[in-house]
């Protein structure tokens, strides 16, 4: 109603402009050509707006018939665009269905209809590794590289391909390749690490990962990780030929992750071999009371060099209370009295786990018990029998792997802290049960039995 109402006025408006116009008095003469016309100024005025509107009308018809090829290029140019665009859908859907096939014809159609889209082009290389055609695959992202807006799109499929041939070698080249052109790309940062780690290249490894950046409150505990698992490898490495170096490496690594076992166990070794004894069983209690990892008590009570076993015992009833808090503490006291054959006080620290849970290694050291105080060798047996079938103790574990010590990199996949201290999966192999060489023979040894149980916190490390 509004707009309608608004039409009239508008048109009344008009209308009585121009009726004015018209009526305005006076002549307007004009000599053209030997010829004289003198209309009214309204009339005159009428015939330059009507004159004005025809040429206007006149240059339109004139320039849009001139236009008309370039228009008509330009709507097929748009048309032949939006089927190109849509082929490129169709080729993303079908991919993404697991239609390869499909998804490499449509981008084809794509390339007919837009031969500058590098989209079209990396998704029919993709199509091609996923349908198996690796040559294909391969000259596709090859003839990609040249293009810088592409070259880290083909690269990182180059970087599949590879893999998926099981090229190491190739793959690492071509994650090389790509962080030196975009070095904030995750997967070639982490392959070209990976690789680092795997070849024991610490010092450019620990590099990496000092120039990560870091913002969140995860990422920035996954840097410290990863930083001191690096310094506790480069101490592991030189904890024999350079001491004073593995030490340093190690106590950096626990000012990172100061409950670090590995790095502490490292670091005491070193204080303990260069007579330090106190700051090694400082350490070593700090840790312990953290974790109660078994290592760690064991270690404790070999801390001083040539210490008898009736000594360790004692040292170790400095950090365990009777009874133990936790198996991995009722062990540790049980191993150190059993070498220094005061049985009652092994059989007592180890009473209040060795019943229907008791794991291998408690199985293990009541067998040992049984034959030490008493020469009974069925009970001993029968303890055996049940090691065999009794639940594993915590050990180092990465990919089905155990071992006994702590290793940065699994040796299966060559991944970076890879090892936890958990109770194995699964394993095929029995049970070891019989005892084996004492401590004696390695002031710093950690235990010649089964892994033993963690405490409460273990899988913190």
């Amino acid at each position: 109603m509004i707009r309608l109402a608004s039409w009239i006025i508008g048109s009344l408006v008009i209308a009585g402009i121009a009726a004015w116009i018209i009526a305005l008095p006076g002549t307007l003469t004009l000599e053209l050509a030997g010829y004289r016309m003198q209309p009214r100024l309204g009339t005159a005025v009428v015939i330059l707006l009507v004159a004005a509107a025809m040429i206007i009308a006149l240059w339109a018809i004139t320039r849009r018939a001139i236009g008309a090829p370039r228009a008509m290029a330009r709507r097929r140019a748009a048309r032949r665009r939006e089927q190109g665009v849509e082929a490129l859908s169709d080729a993303v859907i079908a991919l993404q269905a697991g239609d390869p096939a499909r998804a490499r014809i449509m981008a084809r159609e794509a390339q007919a209809r837009l031969p500058d889209n590098g989209a079209a082009k990396l998704l029919e290389a993709r199509a091609d590794l996923a349908l198996g055609d690796m040559p294909a695959a391969r000259e596709h992202y090859r003839a990609l590289i040249a293009s810088e807006k592409t070259a880290v799109a083909a690269l990182t499929g180059l970087y599949d391909q590879a893999r998926a041939q099981n090229r190491p070698d190739a793959a690492l080249t071509f994650a090389r390749k790509t962080l030196s052109l975009a070095p904030e790309t995750a997967w070639a940062g982490e392959a070209v690490f990976d690789d680092l780690a795997r070849r024991g290249q610490w010092a450019e490894a620990v590099g990496m990962v000092n120039a990560e950046p870091a913002s969140t409150r995860v990422e920035k505990a996954r840097k410290r990780r990863r930083q001191a698992v690096i310094e506790t490898a480069r101490a592991r490495e030189s904890e024999v030929s350079e001491p004073n170096n593995a030490l340093e490496h190690a106590l950096t690594a626990l000012k990172l992750l100061p409950d670090f076992v590995p790095a502490a166990l490292i670091a005491a070794r070193i204080y303990s071999n260069r007579g330090e004894a106190r700051r090694a069983q400082s350490l070593l209690r700090r840790i312990w009371r953290a974790t109660g990892h078994p290592d760690v008590a064991l270690l404790y009570a070999h801390a001083q060099p040539g210490a008898s076993a009736v000594d360790r015992l004692k040292r170790m009833g400095e950090i365990i209370e009777m009874p133990p808090p936790h198996r991995a503490a009722g062990m540790a006291m049980a191993r150190a009295a059993i070498d220094a054959y005061d049985w009652p006080r092994a059989r007592q620290a180890l009473a209040p786990f060795a019943d229907g849970s008791a794991t291998q290694g408690v199985c293990s050291l009541m067998a040992e018990i049984e034959e030490g105080q008493n020469g009974d060798q069925g009970k001993a047996r029968e303890w055996l029998a049940r090691a065999m079938r009794a639940p594993r103790d915590p050990a180092w574990t990465a990919d089905g792997i155990v071992s006994d010590e702590w290793e940065p990199v699994s040796p299966v996949t060559g991944r970076l802290d890879a090892f936890e201290w958990k109770v194995p999966v699964a394993s095929n192999a029995r049970p070891q049960v019989a005892a084996q060489a004492r401590p004696e023979a390695n002031p710093v040894a950690l235990s010649s039995e089964p892994p033993l149980p963690l405490a409460p916190a273990e899988n913190a490390q």
